[in-house]
């Protein structure tokens, strides 16, 4: 039986709520020291029971802390100042426990927050999730709850719980993935991410392998310096000078965080090879291309090449010590690499997926300063390496002639002359000897690009890889007019109309803008919160702005708040504005032509006065009347520019 609970907390009202997966609600309510609902021994005993399985968001670090402690003293006041204890001074729950004299109950519970991908919010989840109502906390954390707003914030907790068990639905395949390891490995990992998993699973291997755990490590130093591979060479003066200028930049470990700061000298690198440049990051290595189109044809195919588990090769290319693995590092990881290459070609996927979480969640725990693997030299050495060597590959290429148009962390493409096919996969082969890499190949008849992480590529088989704001709308970034990117698709791999695809879409979900404002945000005098969503209207005036400062939150004008989604398709969607965004989206990925193929209407006819008169038509500088973008294009005016 799986239960969903919530709780909140003021100085004079307490609420613990719990939701079965039909719905239903009960719950612990106490309001100027009256008791409503179930009682204390009641809840607990829900809670406890052999069947249950709670299930929260941030539950571990607050809902279970505060609502132990609730049911001890009943306090409504004790209660909001341990609840502001944890919120203002960011008290960690062993602590809690500990300073409240309080035993950590021990529940069958899983806590959402770090499964989730990114750091986000319930209600940005719930906003990504479409969840029919996004609703803010109604009645400001210090206030009193007056008696006829006893029900409102009930229905509050009851949406919160509706999104929480929309979020758990969401990330089922992950958390059952998680169940199977957690018996794997004797370890509860239902509640942790990827790189909490990862840390897990190697530390048992450790002490499977020493009968120990591995211990964490205090930084000697404040900085270092870069040590590359013997490997790593270039033929270049350019790029020797690149290396020697990453060799010689002193990397300081920031004091407050830990992480390694960028120096100013890499920082300030322009790495020109060929007609492309390309930036080094902490991170890892992006092209600077912006607003260009590539194409296949008789003479040239696109080719990308990315690097098969591009950081657990270079890991283990290191050869390095971290945290307090020290030498049993690359055994114990490389014994997982093997395992799930095993595991993967055996066609075991369960197996495979649940290596693979824990092979590319060990690199985030290196630049994590309570970690057993925190090791800011080898994260540096594994990020930078990394770098240095996809710029090996692209040197050589570029030396034969051989374009590289685009190269992001992990992978680049290549415009390769068709006459030099045999020549690419000679070089790629030698590389990746020299290397100890592997590469996998994708051939595209298309690259439609506005950055490096913003783009359409088209494959062979006509289906589509997008990225950034052209991707396929997730849990893992905020809606932003997803019909814009639908129609943009069609239209550059069907041919198909962006009118037609605009106008025939009848899902409100495809036309919302999804955003955190900081502090919240106001429209018209109404409060909305601070995740909002909108859409655009033929019937909106004016914007939304930030309830702190009154400034206008950006591209808002015109905006309709859809705090709730509406039931019905709402009739004065504005279908021009998503139109337009389609053509300014169309010429940031470099594309020339005018995709409209409807003819203007016959000059000084009504519906020709109605165009001119809300300027989507004007006169160019040949006395022509056309479509007002594609005129501000042609003059270097061009919206794309000011919404990107």
């Amino acid at each position: 039986m799986r239960l969903f609970l919530d709780v909140e907390v003021y100085k004079n009202y307490f609420l613990a709520m719990l939701m079965n997966e039909h719905g239903q609600t009960r719950y612990l309510e106490i309001f100027e020291d009256e008791i409503e609902g179930l009682s204390p021994d009641e809840i607990l005993q829900v809670i406890s029971h052999e069947d249950a399985e709670l299930v929260t968001f941030n539950g571990n670090s607050f809902d279970i802390p505060i609502l132990s402690y609730a049911l001890l003293t009943l306090n409504t006041r004790m209660i909001k100042r341990a609840s502001d204890s944890i919120i203002e001074r960011n008290i960690k729950p062993w602590h809690f426990y500990r300073d409240k004299g309080i035993r950590e109950p021990q529940l069958n519970h899983i806590d959402l927050i770090d499964v989730a991908p990114g750091m986000v919010s319930l209600k940005i989840y719930g906003g990504r999730l479409h969840s029919p109502k996004l609703q803010d906390l109604p009645i400001e954390p210090s206030a009193l709850i007056l008696p006829e707003q006893v029900p409102l914030m009930r229905k509050y907790c009851r949406n919160d719980l509706r999104v929480t068990q929309m979020l758990s639905e969401d990330l089922r395949e992950q958390i059952d993935l998680r169940r199977t390891m957690s018996k794997t490995y004797g370890v509860d990992l239902r509640s942790k991410s990827d790189a909490q998993i990862a840390e897990a699973v190697l530390k048992a291997e450790y002490a499977r392998l020493t009968g120990a755990l591995p211990s964490k490590t205090t930084l000697t130093g404040s900085s270092f310096f870069y040590d590359p591979p013997t490997y790593v060479r270039f033929s270049s003066t350019a790029l020797k000078h690149v290396l020697e200028t990453v060799r010689n930049a002193e990397m300081v470990i920031d004091s407050k965080t830990g992480h390694v700061k960028m120096p100013k000298a890499i920082d300030a690198l322009k790495i020109e090879i060929g007609g492309s440049r390309y930036k080094i990051g902490i991170g890892g290595l992006h092209s600077q291309e912006s607003e260009v189109a590539h194409f296949s044809d008789k003479d040239v195919v696109l080719i990308e090449r990315d690097v098969e588990s591009y950081y657990p090769r270079m890991m283990l290319n290191m050869g390095m010590e971290p945290g307090g693995f020290g030498r049993y590092f690359n055994p114990v990881y490389g014994g997982i690499l093997e395992e799930r290459l095993a595991a993967k070609h055996a066609g075991d996927m369960v197996k495979s997926d649940s290596l693979k979480i824990v092979l590319n969640g060990t690199f985030g725990k290196t630049s994590s300063r309570y970690s057993t693997l925190y090791s800011p030299d080898f994260m540096i050495r594994t990020t930078i390496t990394g770098q240095l060597t996809i710029l090996m590959l692209i040197e050589a290429l570029e030396s034969w002639g051989i374009p590289v148009i685009s190269a992001n962390t992990d992978g680049i493409v290549i415009k390769c002359p068709r006459r030099e096919l045999h020549v690419l996969e000679t070089i790629i082969r030698r590389w990746e000897k020299h290397t100890g890499l592997k590469t996998e190949e994708s051939v595209y008849k298309a690259l439609y690009s506005r950055d490096v992480n913003n783009y359409i590529a088209v494959k062979e088989n006509g289906k589509v890889k997008a990225k950034g704001v052209y991707g396929t709308p997730s849990i893992r970034k905020n809606p932003q007019n997803a019909i814009c990117a639908d129609a943009v698709i069609a239209y550059l791999t069907q041919g198909k109309s962006i009118r037609d695809t605009v106008f025939s879409c009848t899902d409100i979900t495809k036309f919302i803008t999804l955003r955190t404002v900081t502090g919240g945000a106001v429209k018209d005098g109404e409060r909305l919160g601070k995740a909002i969503r909108w859409c655009y209207s033929t019937q909106e005036r004016g914007s939304i702005h930030y309830v702190t400062n009154g400034n206008t939150v950006p591209r808002s004008e015109g905006a309709r708040p859809l705090m709730d989604l509406p039931e019905q398709f709402p009739a004065d969607l504005d279908h021009e504005w998503y139109v337009r965004e389609c053509e300014e989206m169309l010429m940031s990925l470099g594309v020339k032509e005018r995709p409209f193929v409807e003819k203007l209407p016959r000059k000084n006819s009504t519906a020709w006065k109605t165009l001119r008169d809300n300027g989507k038509i004007t006169e160019n500088h040949k006395g022509e009347w056309t479509w007002a973008i594609w005129t501000n294009y042609q003059h270097g005016r061009s919206a794309a520019s000011k919404a990107f």
